[in-house]
């Protein structure tokens, strides 16, 4: 074996060499390292060095799990979510679910597990469900049906109050692998790190990632709490190396951590940084000015640098946040219903008041449009303030006062049970039609629909036939040479959205037999009017630049969608759009919350490190002590001032 090892990477070896001292370790590798690369050698090396053993590798998203597998395929490799790892490992004991449940709720200080009943929750209280404890995209907790934010409650609660669940996590798996650790909630990494401790029994945890790469909320960000030289902490290996980038982008980056990491670049001949042996220079730009917008911005690279915003593949646009992005990308009245909607805040406004006041009343027969009426009836003054629209929700209510009306005429019980989020029109996690019912995908029922319609017209205009056969739910009408020719004749006039809004192509695509109105559709249009009475009459051209959003198939990307990827060239717009958690400036200026400044430097890193070749970020309207600081970080001649 250890001429094998021999042949792997340092750092490799390293890990090799803590598993063979039964020591957890953690990998931590600047943005380019490699670190999946590494954890793939690691993997095969085990199953070589171990053939019986079982190994747990998890992951942050459904596409890494993919791509994990396809690089290693064995049957003592399991490879999930973090989730789905948890879920597998404790749906099977119910009696210890139940209670845990039930305790949680009981508890005041959980704010997490709840169910809205009287307390306290009596022991029994599931005792009646048939299918059990169940985990599934959405939350029914009082028929026992969990979904992925209480997941990591329960699952930490039940390996704290029940060890032996951790013996037998031990006895099933000697090597468990958590890649992208730093984007893990802080739950998952006590059940591994402190529960399964308390267990005699032997296995090794490793962790893969990096700390400056944690740009998500409630993420553990970093495993400073557990790292040590003594044996029973985790002991940190660092990989410095830089394959992707080229110098000038790794030089820019190291100024930007703050963690003792100093990449260098790979002196593999093969690595993609490389030329003939010789990192690439590369090439970084800071422009600012105080009248050009961003179209100047991007006419200017493309002049003047060659960059291509046709080539999506090849060249970004990096931006804070999908509204900044609607826009240009051309969905703005699809973010507008799940991302603006006053009239849905104005219903929050009115539900949160009705349980501060603790009213009692009974409104399961009377509209939203009566319940408003008896809250402010009699009222004045500052009693009315709390049960009558902010200003900001008067303003949209003013210019929508035809879907303020059809509000006020809803069913208020049925009103409040309507969840309206930017999620559900924008969530990506579906890498492919096998994932389609995986945990976590938050795309409502008619934004999956659309995506069906529009996956069959891209693949037939594509031209993958076969694959279109398959996925159009005509399959089953072809019996003979004329269904075929009445398919082709079908496809092709649905093909011609023109000027058809959603509804009509939810239609014809019915009709035509190309996509099914199904149950799950047929009951959003009944639970869900509200919504789909605004985005049926949507240009259904309109969705289509979504999809192309989407599928990646446009030059713009969100900072936080674009991590894990890379691009030749890449253009990063430092404009905070409202979001008050980040902020570019005082980024800058060094200055402001320090939560928020932690927060903002991560991100802009993630974003600076995803160039191949050259990397360009606008500032507009820049203070002179930022563009000091640029000069700082960027080096004085790679300045523009786009205004001389």
């Amino acid at each position: 074996m250890v001429e094998t090892r021999l042949a792997l990477e340092p750092e490799v070896q390293e890990i090799l060499d803590c598993i063979d001292n039964n020591r957890n370790f953690l990998l931590s590798g600047g943005a380019g390292s490699g670190k999946t690369y590494s954890l793939v050698q690691v993997i095969r090396q085990v199953i070589l060095e171990y053939p019986i053993s079982k190994v747990a590798c998890m992951t942050y998203t459904n596409a890494a799990v993919k791509e994990i597998e396809e690089r290693v395929n064995h049957r003592n490799l399991n490879v999930t979510t973090i989730h789905d790892f948890l879920w597998d490992n404790i749906k099977h004991y119910q009696k210890e679910l139940k209670s845990t449940i039930i305790a949680l709720a009981n508890d005041e200080e959980n704010t997490k597990v709840n169910i809205d009943e009287p307390l306290p929750i009596p022991n029994n209280y599931f005792d009646n469900i048939g299918d059990g404890i169940q985990y599934k995209e959405f939350l029914k907790i009082k028929e026992g049906i969990i979904s992925h934010d209480e997941l990591l409650v329960v699952s930490q609660y039940i390996f704290e109050h029940y060890p032996k669940l951790s013996d037998i996590i031990k006895d099933k798996f000697k090597f468990i692998f958590i890649d992208e650790y730093q984007d893990t909630n802080p739950l998952v990494i006590d059940i591994f790190l402190v529960q399964l401790k308390k267990s005699i029994k032997n296995n090794i945890i490793g962790f893969f990632g990096d700390a400056m790469q944690s740009i998500y909320d409630e993420s553990i960000g970093n495993l400073n709490a557990f790292k040590g030289d003594e044996i029973d902490k985790v002991k940190e290996i660092k990989k410095e190396q830089n394959r992707r980038s080229p110098l000038k982008v790794i030089e820019l980056a190291n100024r930007l951590r703050t963690d003792g990491i100093t990449q260098v670049p790979s002196t593999d001949y093969n690595a993609p940084n490389m030329l003939n042996g010789v990192v690439k220079e590369g090439t970084i730009h800071f422009l600012y000015s105080t009248i050009a917008n961003i179209e100047t911005v991007k006419q200017f690279l493309g002049d003047n640098k060659g960059w291509d915003f046709a080539d999506s593949k090849e060249t970004k646009e990096l931006n804070l946040t999908h509204n900044l992005i609607a826009d240009k990308a051309g969905f703005r009245s699809l973010m507008n219903i799940y991302d603006g909607d006053k009239i849905i805040d104005f219903r929050k406004r009115i539900k949160t008041y009705i349980a501060d006041k603790n009213i009692t009343t009974d409104f399961s027969q009377n509209t939203f449009g009566e319940v408003l009426a008896i809250l402010q009836q009699g009222k004045s003054g500052t009693a009315l303030r709390p049960v009558t629209p902010t200003n900001t929700m008067q303003s949209f209510i003013d210019s929508h006062l035809a879907l303020y009306e059809t509000a006020k005429l809803i069913n208020y019980q049925e009103f409040i049970k309507i969840y309206v989020d930017k999620d559900q029109l924008l969530d990506d996690k579906k890498q492919d039609d096998t994932q389609e019912k995986k945990k976590g995908s938050k795309r409502d029922n008619l934004i999956k629909h659309l995506f069906k319609i529009q996956n069959n017209i891209s693949l037939y205009q594509n031209k993958q036939y076969n694959e279109f056969l398959r996925k159009t739910d005509f399959k089953d009408r072809i019996v003979s040479i004329q269904s075929k020719r009445v398919l082709r004749q079908n496809i092709n006039e649905l093909v011609k959205v023109g000027e058809k809004t959603i509804e009509d192509v939810i239609i014809d695509a019915d009709a035509k037999g190309i996509c099914i109105i199904d149950e799950s559709l047929q009951k959003f249009i009944a639970e869900k009017s509200y919504i789909y009475n605004q985005v049926k009459e949507v240009k259904f051209s309109e969705f289509q630049k979504l999809y192309q959003y989407l599928e990646g198939k446009t030059p713009f990307s969100t900072q936080h969608k674009t991590k894990g990827t890379e691009y030749n060239n890449v253009l990063v717009i430092l404009d905070n759009g409202g979001w008050l958690k980040y902020n570019f400036q005082n980024l800058f200026l060094n200055t402001g919350t320090e939560s928020v400044l932690e927060r903002t430097k991560k991100l802009f890193y993630v974003c600076c490190t995803r160039s191949k070749e050259t990397l360009a970020v606008f500032f507009h309207n820049p203070s002179p002590q930022i563009i000091s600081q640029a000069k700082g970080w960027f080096g004085e001649d790679n300045l523009i001032n786009m205004d001389v």
